[in-house]
């Protein structure tokens, strides 16, 4: 008898431990900024810069002119700066330039430069009722994974829903506190992930308009709750990124909007 309730025991924990192996995702298919007809544009005076300044732009179509869409606002971006995203168009990453600009990685406290989908709003309790993109409501075991040797690397999971959580290394994303209450996942290094390239980069609240974050775009909680009453998945919206002169430089080929 007790050998047939141990092969019992065994085998429902055999079970339990294979239902939890998760298949992975398919990877996910990055829409073109061509296709976007919204975007957050936020420049700073230099690549070294903390603080800087945002604003909304929509068009009605892919061919039509960019308009502005309220205010402009202050954010701050990493505390190292901006570093061009890995993942930016290699033909503007081979420009000539004086002082080649640095390139994001790991780890760096630098907001990545480039152009970037929005894909998902998240935060402390369940959605405001005005937010129309996906949302992630932050749980206990919430966490953004920054483990270059994650299978989930640049992922937000739960770790208690997720399967193998295979790193030791994350943001435990609830315990962050305030400045996480609202945010939006910006997918930098996405399409697919690669190792070291930079992870769990947001929009979020910030601590305040001089304190840098450690690679995120941080604003007033009332600026990013605009923007989440306005970002629309039907709209592709994207972060654009740069500072002043690389914004100026990449306009016409990127077809920018006017700033």
């Amino acid at each position: 008898m007790k050998t047939i309730v141990l092969a019992f025991s065994v085998s429902l924990f055999a079970y339990a431990a294979f239902s939890q192996v998760k298949k992975p995702l398919p990877p996910a298919v990055k829409k073109p900024l061509s296709e976007s007809l919204q975007a957050v544009v936020v420049t700073t005076k230099d690549w070294n810069a903390v603080q800087g300044k945002a604003r909304l732009f929509e068009r009605s179509s892919a061919d039509a002119d960019w308009k502005p869409v309220g205010e402009s606002f202050p954010v701050v971006v990493g505390r190292s700066g901006l570093a061009l995203g890995a993942d930016t168009p290699e033909t503007w990453r081979m420009a000539k330039a004086a002082v080649p600009p640095p390139v994001k990685h790991e780890g760096d406290g630098k907001s990545p430069a480039g152009f970037f989908p929005l894909t998902f709003a998240f935060g402390s309790g369940s959605a405001p009722a005005a937010v129309k993109l996906p949302y992630t409501p932050l749980a206990e075991f919430t966490e953004c994974v920054d483990d270059v040797n994650s299978n989930h690397y640049n992922k937000i999971v739960n770790r208690m829903q997720v399967g193998n959580f295979d790193w030791k290394s994350s943001e435990k994303m609830l315990a962050v506190g305030p400045v996480y209450e609202r945010g939006v996942f910006v997918a930098y290094n996405s399409y697919p992930a690669k190792a070291g390239d930079g992870s769990c980069i947001f929009l979020h609240i910030w601590k305040d308009n001089a304190t840098g974050t450690s690679g995120c775009t941080a604003m007033e909680r009332s600026d990013l709750e605009g923007l989440l009453t306005r970002l629309d998945p039907a709209k592709n919206p994207y972060l654009v990124q740069l500072p002043d002169d690389a914004y100026n430089e990449q306009k016409r080929s990127w077809k920018l909007p006017k700033i």
